[in-house]
């Protein structure tokens, strides 16, 4: 196709003064292609007069930037975090275990709940390896298999299983996923949302704690190496992840999760374009917006399941459902606080400004009103407030939708 000359193009004045003979519908189409001319004039007029312009590929290196900035500085940035999060918990229980005092506890617990933020501000992005090797049911299923963790540390020779130095593989080959993860670890630390006393914590339930935590660990190298690669980890984490053969790329392939969407559109690549990783991306969004309405909060306040409580122990589920949210806005912004750059925002402000202008509206009311729930969640969740909050999640998983279309459009 060929451009205009800037002469030809629609200006908002001369707009203003046909208004009378276009419909309202027409009128918005008008505006939004005077708009576009205006953005992408410079860029069409560097191309040259007879040069041909195609907008595809303008739109897909624009996606290019928004899946490099999403893969580098949201994905693998978190999971990095995370991971190293996770060995200071690690670390932290191997003290208390060797030393049981109420500030170790507290120690641990601290840490506990640093590793918990990160994995909550991975939510957005529970697709790929978090699902593909069940990563996210294994640390994190709930609520917890307390009967059988009571069995479990009543029973000797799983006890001394879990002992020592292979204590993460054992639990994590004959563990059910009720009994592994972040919250396993919580039960055994917190009580009605402190730190436990160390004087109730028993011998047993340390040994427990620590392999758990170990394995849990392990499942988050695994989370970071499968998007930013193996060689792109730490030697701590690939030595261990070799030592467990531990496999971190798309379909046993050789790309890792975070080179599957990179290389979008390419042979090897499950993505058959950056549109296609971008519509991944938002649907990545509007799961978890969903699950926090729907189910984390929605589940306890209409009674369907009480016990559907998130983090009970610790109290801390608000700051568990306020982290998801976080993880959309990130996504959506385009990385983690401080390292944001290409983003959706960006480009579905550049084709619906009022439509992210609702999108950001959201997050912030989804958060917000999540906030003003009661202290503790887990004794509140049939608050008035909670059912503010589920009703803000559902609308902004809602608007997500329409993201999604725009993306497809």
């Amino acid at each position: 196709m060929r451009i205009a000359s800037p002469s030809a193009l629609p200006t908002l004045a001369s707009l203003s003064k046909k208004f009378k003979f276009y419909t309202r519908y027409e009128m918005k189409r008008l505006i939004s292609l005077s708009l576009f001319a205006a953005v992408a004039l410079p860029f069409f007029m560097s191309c040259g007069e007879d040069d041909p312009v195609n907008t595809e590929e303008i739109t897909e290196k624009t996606f290019a930037a928004v899946v490099e900035q999403y893969v580098n500085n949201t994905v693998v940035s978190t999971y990095k975090s995370l991971a190293d999060e996770t060995i200071g918990l690690y670390d932290a229980l191997v003290e208390l275990k060797a030393n049981k005092t109420d500030n170790k506890v507290k120690a641990a617990a601290q840490k506990w709940i640093k590793a918990r933020d990160y994995w909550e501000l991975s939510e957005a992005f529970l697709f790929g390896p978090a699902s593909d090797f069940g990563i996210d049911p294994h640390i994190d299923t709930w609520p917890l298999a307390k009967d059988e963790l009571v069995a479990e540390l009543a029973n000797s020779a799983h006890i001394s299983s879990m002992d020592g130095d292979a204590g993460d593989e054992w639990v994590a080959s004959f563990l059910g996923f009720g009994l592994l993860g972040f919250h396993g670890i919580e039960y055994i630390l917190f009580e009605e949302g402190q730190p436990k006393a160390a004087s109730k914590i028993t011998d047993k339930e340390l040994t427990y704690a620590v392999a758990v935590a170990g394995d849990l660990r392990n499942q988050c190298f695994r989370l970071e190496a499968s998007w930013a690669g193996l060689d792109k980890v730490t030697d701590e984490k690939k030595e261990k992840l070799e030592a467990l053969e531990m496999g971190v790329t798309v379909n046993g392939g050789k790309l890792s999760y975070g080179e599957d969407m990179l290389n979008a559109g390419k042979p090897g690549s499950t993505k058959t374009s950056f549109a296609d990783a971008c519509e991944t991306i938002i649907e990545g969004c509007i799961t978890i917006a969903d699950e926090v309405g729907a189910m984390k909060i929605g589940m306890p306040y209409s009674g369907e399941d009480v016990n559907y409580i998130e983090s009970p122990y610790s109290f801390n589920s608000k700051v568990d459902f306020v982290g998801n949210i976080v993880s959309i806005k990130n996504v959506y912004l385009g990385g983690i606080e401080g390292k944001r750059g290409a983003s959706l925002s960006e480009y579905i402000k550049s084709v619906n400004k009022e439509l992210d202008t609702k999108i950001n509206q959201a997050i912030d009311n989804a958060i917000a009103k999540i906030e003003a729930i009661p202290y503790p969640f887990a004794k509140n969740f049939t608050s008035a407030q909670a059912g503010q909050a589920m009703d803000a999640c559902n609308d902004l998983a809602e608007i997500l939708g329409e993201a999604k279309k725009a993306l497809s459009n």
